[in-house]
């Protein structure tokens, strides 16, 4: 029987790697809400042959993989590490941000593979912090980074909010599997009140997942129009990012500005509580978009806003993870750990 564990990405042309593949050839992947990151990593370490495809484009997990292998001219793979957006509690995975529903170890059977590793996409973020280097981090406020704390912090808004962290054991860092973006949002002033408000007549649970994240500028964007009076159009969270930026529509704006406060608010409650202060690490497909913007945005004071804890957040540093697909290296240390 296959060995599954539940421990703790267009289609260019095909290539014919399947001669030269090594026999200890793996795949890694980082699946979110949007899109799928696949990629093989050799025995070497080296990880080859990424790709992106749209979840929406395949019905299942296992054609999208196939779809993959395919084009790359069908290696033979025996193992995979496979990062999800979604909580891994047994043998049934069911997306949260996603219709792909499926069963680990079936999944592993029909690839043909003798060992599947799925953990939760944050988890693997946090797993690849210990591998990033300088240019990889911009460095939001605080002190220079110190051996402070036992604990570092991982947060991320793409198309849900990614929560994680590591703690220190020893010569090794072992990462916290979490669902912290589903928390109870908190509000920092009247005006985040007055959203809450409305936002609650749509959603019986507003989590910080709910406004910090795509959806989330959505979700903030509409409540605004509303407030204001305005018919809110039909915009992407893409588009009311960029509308936020240039500073073209004002709900726009006020929706950017607001997301960026209570990511602060977030980023600095998960620092207290995981005692992460040797940093935050703010990664996800928003934040490391939007340029100086978040750094000269209420982000940083929210964040130290913890009232007589505020001297001990001061000194804290935030950092915007700027690395290209950190989550496959993060998750490449998976193999290691299941061993």
């Amino acid at each position: 029987m296959s060995a599954v564990h539940h421990v703790i990405h267009h289609s260019p042309e095909a290539v014919d790697i399947v001669g030269k593949a090594q026999s200890g050839m793996r795949l890694v992947a980082d699946i979110g809400g949007t899109n799928a990151r696949f990629a093989l990593l050799s025995e070497s370490g080296s990880i080859d042959h990424q790709m992106i495809l749209a979840c929406a484009d395949y019905p299942d997990i296992t054609t999208a993989i196939q779809h993959y292998l395919s084009q790359l001219g069908a290696p033979t793979i025996r193992q995979a590490a496979l990062a999800i957006a979604n909580p891994i509690a047994g043998d049934w995975v069911e997306m949260t941000n996603h219709q792909w529903a499926f069963s680990i170890q079936e999944t592993c059977q029909a690839l043909g593979f003798d060992e599947m590793i799925f953990k939760n996409d944050f988890t693997a973020l946090a797993m690849s912090i210990p591998l990033l280097n300088a240019g990889d981090l911009h460095q939001i406020g605080g002190v220079a980074p110190s051996n402070k704390g036992s604990s570092v912090a991982v947060i991320g808004p793409g198309t849900g909010l990614g929560v994680s962290g590591l703690l220190k054991r020893g010569d090794q860092w072992v990462p916290v599997e979490g669902e912290g973006g589903h928390v109870s949002i908190s509000p920092g002033t009247a005006r985040e009140c007055d959203i809450l408000q409305l936002c609650w007549q749509q959603f019986p649970h507003v989590s910080a997942e709910r406004l910090i994240s795509g959806m989330g500028l959505q979700n903030l964007y509409q409540a605004i129009c509303q407030l204001e009076g305005v018919e809110a159009k039909p915009l992407k969270p893409a588009e009311i990012s960029a509308m936020g930026l240039s500073g073209e529509d004002a709900c726009c704006s006020e929706a950017l500005a607001t997301f960026c406060c209570l990511l602060g608010s977030v980023a600095g409650d998960l620092v207290l509580t995981l005692g992460a202060f040797r940093g935050v690490y703010i990664g996800g497909g928003i934040v490391p978009k939007l340029g100086s913007y978040f750094e000269t945005s209420g982000f940083r004071e929210r964040f130290e806003a913890k009232g007589r804890f505020r001297k001990h957040l001061k000194q804290v540093p935030a950092f915007v993870i700027n690395a290209k697909n950190p989550a496959l290296y993060g998750i490449s240390q998976a193999f290691s750990l299941s061993a």
